[in-house]
């Protein structure tokens, strides 16, 4: 009779079940970790794509406590979780990572405004609360017009970000409810993101900083290294590790940030697997999804080195006309070098359904194999 004793398990509890639970499914599975999504229904990424599922709301403090209850530690997807559940779940005692003050960092632009900016010092652009077009106006008048208006919270893929160019488009912005900040449009030279992991005890590690192509506020396209200087990058990592040290952030923090006449400014922040790191599945030594695992769980960091001098990453948009890029793999699947990701979301015109990683000797032939898979998909 064996007297091997089964091995202990790890379960992590994640709020959502979207493409970044999905990612995160996968990564548990090489490591033996157990992942249990909360998912408003069957039809989510992470439940499609076989995740263990609680069906709940994030807005309902029950629901979450019965993740919690079932799981080890509990992280997030989104930032859509009402902070007062965040922290009603920390006085229950739950292992929440990142925690709920980290958090509110990444839900409240003004918050991570006054947060970087004036208590910590940090390169961020010029800003101000408002609560009505007149103080737009006044803001506009040392900062001059267009002025970029910021939903406090809610805001992410472009939505929630207003450009207006005068009082009345203010007005019409403003009129339409909730609770706003105002930044000055600052010159663009380009828009990186800084990613970095970090465990609860304080060990955290940092991924080459990425170049990212932005059009109507989504990430379309990145790089790594992508056009910024090495002096420039080693600054952008420092400032993102001191980020993650100033907020105790735990798991992936995730800085995007302007390059503007040639200096950094702080854009916004994400406390989870993002965008801009999607990159790292085949490219990365260790993914940011299978750190962020790690990270939560308090387990040694991967190596989050390159694997190649260049890497590419494309996002799979819905296409205007309508069309579903599952139904074009096989033409995505034919580009040699292209690693295409679907998300097995219900497709529809702009919405982000997937990305095609690529790795190559120079950033012009790693975008080129990824663009040709990403158009294939993306072909009306």
């Amino acid at each position: 009779m064996s007297t091997a004793t089964i091995p202990a398990t790890r379960r992590v509890g994640i709020v959502g079940a979207g493409q970044l639970a999905r990612m995160m499914h996968r990564a548990a599975i090489d490591l033996g970790i157990e992942v249990l999504v909360l998912a408003e229904g069957p039809g989510e990424a992470a439940v499609r794509g076989g995740a263990a599922h609680h069906v709940g709301s994030p807005e309902r403090l029950d629901d979450l406590l019965a993740l919690a209850r079932a799981c080890d530690v509990v992280t997030l997807d989104h930032e859509g979780v009402p902070s007062a559940h965040l922290r009603a779940l920390e006085a229950e005692g739950v292992a929440l990572r990142p925690g709920s003050g980290a958090s509110l960092a990444a839900q409240d632009k003004l918050h991570a405004r006054r947060l970087l900016g004036d208590e910590l010092g940090l390169p961020v652009p010029a800003f101000t609360a408002v609560d009505g077009p007149r103080d737009v106006e006044a803001f506009a008048a040392v900062h001059g017009w267009p002025v970029v208006l910021k939903a406090r919270t809610g805001g992410y893929d472009g939505r929630g970000v207003r450009i207006v160019g005068g009082p009345e488009e203010a007005a019409a912005v403003l009129g339409g409810g909730g609770s706003w900040l105002a930044e000055a449009c600052v010159p663009l030279d380009l828009e990186v993101a800084a990613l970095v992991a970090r465990r609860p005890s304080g060990e955290a590690v940092a991924y080459p900083v990425c170049e990212t192509v932005q059009a109507d506020g989504m990430c379309r396209e990145l790089l790594v290294p992508g056009a910024l200087t090495p002096e420039l990058a080693a600054r952008a990592t420092a400032l993102a590790l001191r980020v993650a040290e100033a907020i105790d952030a735990v798991g992936i923090l995730a800085v995007e940030l302007f390059v503007s006449r040639g200096e950094l400014l702080v854009n916004e922040l994400a406390l989870r697997p993002h965008n801009s790191g999607h990159w790292t599945i085949e490219g990365a030594v260790t993914s940011q999804f299978e750190n962020h695992l790690r990270a939560v769980l308090d387990l040694p960091l991967g190596d989050p080195g390159a694997l190649a001098p260049a890497v590419a990453m494309v996002n799979v948009v819905g296409p205007p006309g309508g069309g579903d890029p599952a139904e074009r793999l096989p033409a995505a699947l034919a580009v040699r070098g292209a690693h295409v990701h679907l998300y097995g979301k219900p497709a529809r015109p702009g919405r982000k359904l997937g990305h095609v990683t690529a790795l190559g000797v120079t950033a012009a032939a790693a975008l080129a194999t990824a663009r040709e898979a990403a158009g294939e998909l993306m072909a009306a």
